[in-house]
């Protein structure tokens, strides 16, 4: 068998670092939200990109599929090993290689994660602002060109990828992009790479874009008597010029959730969350005309801190959303699905989306980005019931569908996986076969992450 030919020799290659371990098969199959465990044949942790370029190598010389890895937080089952193959997991490739604080850039090995790396750069004066809420790895963090609470004010993946490292399908090694801040030296191949799920090859550099820390930092929350009047204040926060950092919004089950889980107090309704980033005046007096907005649309008091224990609270309260929306259903499991609109379609959208929740019997807590016209439904399901499950995965569709019909996106930030691929063709048109054609000229033998993102693969 060709799979055993390549596995004698990648452990010739790896020696330990190959594993054929059920538990580790089954880990590196799994998925954070429904889909079925399905395990590679293999697992390899290579440690330099010259190991990854043998082990592309030694895997396209016997037509064996090949599926990065980085922190496994993926939730459209990017990672997951449809034709079989080998796992390339990429944790011991966790090294910070350079930084340099002059020019506001650093360069890391895929399996960074973005807390890892803000630790190393705490003494610098900057940062690395994409937060996606899991502590995922800066590698998966640009196959999936995340984005996150803070991507309103500093971007997403796409906007703070400046180049990569990438081992092609056919072993080549190429550098896309420079440090400059900007080019108009070809096609801009980081783009190209930046969010292609591991389709294209396997990344194994990568150059970021790094902000200075603010001098101060305010956040605070407040509630509102339904959708309309807290994207409707949004909208005019927006609209006024308010720098934003973080705006977050979470529906009247979330904030029960919360509750039960952290034990809050937070009324049942609609909430936002914020952030302002600035001078101590600045943060202050941004956070007053909120304050003033907020009153306008009807909302509570915008109860609001400097204290940085009082704002690690709140954020923690956010990024533990989707454990506290789980445990508000023991043993259930989640179809996690996002969408995302333009701003001014933000509250039609999630009023449809609730209306058919509710209609459902399911329980859906929402949570969103509405600074970006992002959110997340988090679909509750007993993994015991097949029709439960199909009916959240209907939901999920109908969101998809109405988010496109509504000039927006099946994913704003979630990805393709094989989770969306039933809404690309709807979305991109004759565009999603010209990346089907990308695919087939860098990827001929259909050997890195097949079934993922494309047409026909």
């Amino acid at each position: 068998m060709p799979i055993a030919q390549a596995i004698d020799d990648l452990k010739t290659l790896l020696g330990e670092r190959v594993s054929l371990s059920k538990s580790d098969l089954d880990a590196h199959g799994a998925s954070e939200s429904y889909f079925p465990t399905t395990p590679p044949q293999a697992v390899v942790y290579p440690r330099t990109t010259a190991e990854v370029r043998d082990i592309v190598k030694i895997c396209a010389r016997a037509d064996v599929p090949m599926i990065g890895w980085g922190a496994g937080t993926s939730l459209e089952g990017h990672g997951q090993a449809l034709r079989g193959g080998v796992s390339v997991d990429f944790r011991h490739m966790n090294r910070v290689l350079e930084i340099r604080p002059a020019d506001m850039d650093v360069t890391v090995q895929p399996g960074v994660t973005r807390e890892a790396l803000n630790e190393e750069l705490r003494a610098t004066g900057l940062f690395f602002p994409v937060d996606p809420g899991a502590n995922a790895s800066l590698g998966g963090m640009a196959m999936t060109r995340a984005s996150g609470t803070t991507t309103v004010r500093y971007g997403s993946m796409r906007d703070n990828v400046m180049g990569l490292e990438v081992v092609l399908a056919d072993g080549r090694v190429i550098r896309t992009g420079t440090r400059a801040r900007k080019s108009a030296a070809g096609y801009d191949l980081t783009a190209l790479m930046v969010g292609s799920e591991g389709t294209l090859g396997l990344v194994t550099e990568l150059t970021l874009r790094l902000h200075g820390q603010p001098e101060a930092v305010s956040a605070g929350i407040c509630a509102f008597p339904d959708m309309n009047a807290a994207t409707a204040c949004v909208m005019e926060t927006i609209q006024m010029g308010i720098p934003l950092a973080r705006i977050e919004f979470a529906c009247a089950q979330t904030a029960r959730a919360f509750n039960a889980y952290a034990g809050t107090d937070m009324a049942e309704a609609p909430h936002l969350m914020i952030e302002f980033h600035g001078s101590p005046q600045s943060t202050e007096q941004d956070a007053e005309r909120f304050a003033e907005i907020v009153a306008d649309h009807g909302g509570s008091a915008f109860r609001w801190s400097a204290r940085e224990e009082e704002r690690r609270a709140l954020w923690a309260m956010r990024h533990n959303g989707y454990y506290a929306i789980l445990a508000s259903r023991p043993g259930a499991r989640a179809v996690v699905t996002d969408i995302c609109v333009p701003i001014s379609r933000l509250a039609q959208a999630v009023e449809a989306t609730q209306a058919d929740i509710a209609a459902s019997g399911l329980p859906g807590p929402i949570l969103g980005h509405v600074g970006d016209g992002n959110f997340h439904a988090i679909l509750l399901i007993d993994p015991d019931q097949p029709a439960e499950l199909n009916k959240a995965k209907d939901l999920a569709a109908r969101m998809a569908t109405r988010a496109i019909q509504l000039g927006g996106t099946c994913t704003g930030e979630h990805g393709v996986g094989y989770g969306k691929l039933p809404f690309m063709q709807a979305e991109h048109g004759d565009a999603w076969q010209v990346m089907g054609s990308v695919k087939t000229a860098l990827d001929p033998q259909n050997l890195m992450n097949p079934g993922k993102l494309v047409p026909g693969n």
